[in-house]
């Protein structure tokens, strides 16, 4: 891994730790379009590397299953999980030292632009399909 890699990795478990902290989402809306998308991962691996850092609290079950398969990136998912919990630590110190309204705004935001990309992306590649 290449220290590029490494700072985004630092970035995604960031920003997914303090949008988690904020207003209570990160993995499927955050860490799996970003593995995806910067990191080049496909949708089960991105999904399974997802898994694995929510693995304590969430989904051992999952990620047993996902392992097994080989769609989880170990190196990936314990640099996100590591700076994840950092990020919690700030965006949840900022959302409860502001007006809940803003945060109710930014959630909503993140949730549109984030569905309005994945459709997007979805429909692009449906379309090339038919295509060929």
């Amino acid at each position: 891994m290449d220290p590029s890699q490494i700072l985004i990795l630092i970035g995604v478990g960031m920003l997914a730790g303090i949008l988690s902290g904020f207003v209570g989402i990160g993995g499927g809306v955050v860490i799996v379009p970003a593995l995806m998308y910067f990191m080049g991962l496909s949708q089960l691996e991105a999904q399974g590397t997802s898994l694995a850092i929510l693995l304590p609290p969430v989904g051992i079950l999952a990620f047993i299953n996902y392992y097994k398969a080989g769609h989880i990136n170990v190196n990936y998912a314990l640099i996100i999980a590591a700076t994840f919990i950092i990020g919690g630590y700030i965006g949840s110190k900022v959302a409860l030292k502001i007006n809940p309204n803003i945060v109710r705004f930014v959630f909503g935001v993140l949730m549109f632009y984030v569905s309005i990309r994945l459709i997007w992306t979805g429909a692009f590649k449906l379309f090339i399909e038919r295509g060929q």
